[in-house]
């Protein structure tokens, strides 16, 4: 580093920062809209509170959400053809996005600034030099778009079924130039790369000839693991909202709870951290929405580059200082790398790097620095990686009971081509009902949206569709009141069910304990109920007794004294043994020796002394009407057994899935 460095960075520090100065106001703008739009997502009754803002606006402006669904699914949910404006503008104006909108850009951005200012020039500029492991992103966005893409190659052998012979013919050329393209060592990288791709899609449209490959790849939607949107969407919502409202308690009506919450902030917290060590370290290294802006931003028409004539640059390296994409600014600069920090616009101090049209003097590096075998092994690790997941059967027979998906939601294989994980779903909903599901249901699975009855203030509400009004990819369908319950036009169809319950009569207290409790049948809350009850008297332990006395409202007995009031909570009753037509009496009242029953059912006969006597209970214990019950999950929130509950709902019988119904 030339030694008047010091001098020239001081320098710089007292020109004008205008181009910086408007990212830096941009940066702060969105981040506070990502927050303010994440507070409003929070159900309840205030004005702000959930009332139409755009909420997902974020995530439709993402099109890597975009293209992915439309990989995985062949259609574009509406809402997200919003993501066309991110791509045109960054064709147009570069990586813009990452360097003036992202929030998680904002994020890392702050936190490099704040962790590396007081270091000196030259190790900021050792930080921000490029290295060779940024192409890594580039990978990671091929391995999860050839994991959401394999029903393109599926499709293909679908199409060649209709028209064999012209599908045979045009493969088989395919193939032929494909090949021929890849041995020519004159052709550039990008034909031998596209030559590849054209050799798989031949060979997979011939395999499809001779061989059944329909749906041989299942697709799986897995960016929503490392989006960067998606990820601090995620965090935001599930960890930072919650910790901040415990002490404020203003943002939800209730405290809230998220299983998983621990590891979902402690990758948010490494990918923000990181940053420490080398600025940017997510963006320049993991994320795969800036991998695919890196893509697009090597067309863009505006970039920056330097401006110079006859050498003019004295290679101090002051541009290098303060690069967020490490993208070389001081040589020839790596286009795909730059987010338009324009902080090599503010501390030139000799005006030569410029914001232009024209290619930068010292030389452009507009792609990203990857190998074609690297690109090749990412895709088919990709379509292999799904396939291999799917032998475990969790979307198969061998499926997770546990794992109780939203009303609305979509068959399994189908939700899972959808659903980004961003936890909106689970923000919105009023009772925390809805968490981020562990591994039960497989690694796919991970962090998708799976109802906890335990957690929460009660089970999902028969009169809320919010998780299906507010989700970005359709993974949950809109449903109306009308649908979810079975009303109107969807009569014959009947109410959407998530689950069954099933009564445990090993844990339940009428069964197994000899204790009244209707708690689950007080509090099912369709009509009519899917819980009913039988109703049994049992006697109680030591329940016999010897007559001393009697009358038409009671007995006094003897050998042994009773504890007042142990029988009067109006589910005892006292039945004379010895008297065969004489029927059992409620108990109101009980002394130590004496036992009142209700005064308008005196007894027939009056018990005679020396007679024996029996204090039964009554239980009511609960059966399920499987016909009737639609999984809400309230029985099994409500239930007094506080550990594992008496009352559980599983996933049986769900209406999403045919091959999940009861036969009957």
């Amino acid at each position: 580093m030339p030694p008047n460095i010091l001098a020239v960075t001081e320098h710089s520090k007292t020109k004008k920062m205008s181009i910086t100065t408007v990212r830096k106001i941009s940066q702060a703008f969105f981040l506070a809209l990502f927050l303010i739009l994440c507070i409003v997502a929070s159900p309840g009754q205030q004005w702000w509170e959930l009332r139409g803002w755009p909420v997902n606006w974020f995530i439709q402006l993402d099109p890597l959400v975009a293209i992915s669904t439309a990989l995985a699914t062949g259609a574009l949910y509406a809402g997200l053809i919003w993501a066309l404006v991110s791509v045109v503008m960054t064709i147009v104006l570069g990586r813009f996005f990452c360097g003036w909108v992202c929030p998680m850009g904002s994020a890392q951005h702050l936190v490099g600034y704040l962790a590396k200012r007081a270091k000196p020039p030259a190790t900021q500029i050792k930080l921000n030099r490029y290295h060779r492991w940024q192409y890594a992103k580039y990978y990671i966005l091929a391995f999860m778009l050839a994991a959401a893409g394999g029903n393109l190659l599926n499709d293909l052998v679908g199409v060649s079924q209709g028209g064999r012979t012209l599908a045979m013919l045009i493969a088989g050329h395919l193939l032929m130039v494909g090949i021929i393209a890849v041995a020519r060592k004159t052709a550039s990288p990008l034909a031998r790369t596209l030559a590849v791709v054209v050799i798989v899609l031949g060979g997979w449209v011939l395999l499809g000839m001779f061989f059944p490959l329909e749906r041989v790849l299942p697709v799986s939607l897995q960016i929503g693991l490392l989006d960067p949107l998606v990820l601090m969407h995620r965090a935001v919502n599930l960890v930072l909202l919650p910790i901040v409202d415990t002490g404020i308690e203003t943002i939800s009506p209730t405290h809230r709870y998220y299983q998983w919450a621990w590891a979902i902030g402690a990758i948010f917290g490494a990918a923000v951290l990181l940053c420490i060590v080398v600025p940017r370290f997510y963006c320049r290294f993991v994320c795969p929405l800036g991998a695919l802006f890196g893509l697009l931003g090597r067309f863009a028409i505006w970039r920056v580059g330097r401006k110079d004539k006859d050498d003019q640059c004295t290679g101090c390296g002051l541009c290098e200082v303060a690069c967020e994409g490490a993208c070389n600014p001081a040589g020839k600069i790596r286009i795909s790398e730059c987010v338009l920090c324009m902080n090599c616009l503010h501390t030139c101090n000799h005006h030569l790097v410029k914001y232009q049209t024209a290619k930068s003097t010292g030389g452009e590096i507009t792609g990203p620095d990857i190998s074609r075998r690297g690109v090749m092994l990412s895709i088919v690790s990709g379509l292999l990686a799904i396939p291999m997941l799917r032998l475990s059967g969790k979307a198969a027979s061998n499926w997770s009971h546990k794992v109780i998906r939203p009303p609305g939601s979509m068959g399994e294989a189908d939700f899972l081509a959808r659903c980004i994980k961003c936890g909106q779903c689970m923000r919105v909903c009023p009772t925390n009902v809805i968490q981020p599901a562990g591994l039960e249901g497989g690694f796919e699975g991970l962090w998708t949206p799976a109802l906890n009855n335990r957690i929460g203030s009660s089970g999902c509400q028969l009169n809320c569709v919010d998780c299906g009004n507010i989700c970005p990819t359709g993974a949950i369908r809109k449903i109306s009141l009308d649908e979810k319950l079975g009303r109107g036009q969807f009569t014959e169809a009947g109410p959407i069910r998530i689950g069954t319950a099933f009564v445990d009569r090993g844990r339940c207290m009428p069964w197994a304990m000899d204790r009244p409790c209707i708690v689950c049948e007080e509090n099912c809350p369709v009509s009519p109920k899917a819980i009913l009850v039988r109703e049994l008297f049992s006697t109680v332990r030591e329940g016999g007794f010897t007559v001393t006395n009697a009358d038409s409202t009671g007995v006094e007995v003897a050998g042994i004294t009773l504890e007042p009031d142990q029988f009067a909570t109006g589910d005892y009753y006292c039945k004379p043994v010895t008297a065969p037509g004489q029927h059992r009496r409620r108990i109101i009242a009980q002394s130590d020796n004496r036992i009142t029953i209700v005064p308008s059912t005196p007894w027939i006969s009056t018990p005679a002394k020396g007679s024996r006597i029996e204090v039964q209970i009554r239980l009511q214990q609960p059966y399920i009407d499987v016909s009737k019950c639609i999984g809400c999950g309230v029985c099994e929130h409500e239930c007094p057994v506080s550990g594992k509950r008496a009352i559980r709902v599983t996933a049986d019988n769900e209406s999403r899935s045919i091959e999940r119904s009861f036969v009957i």
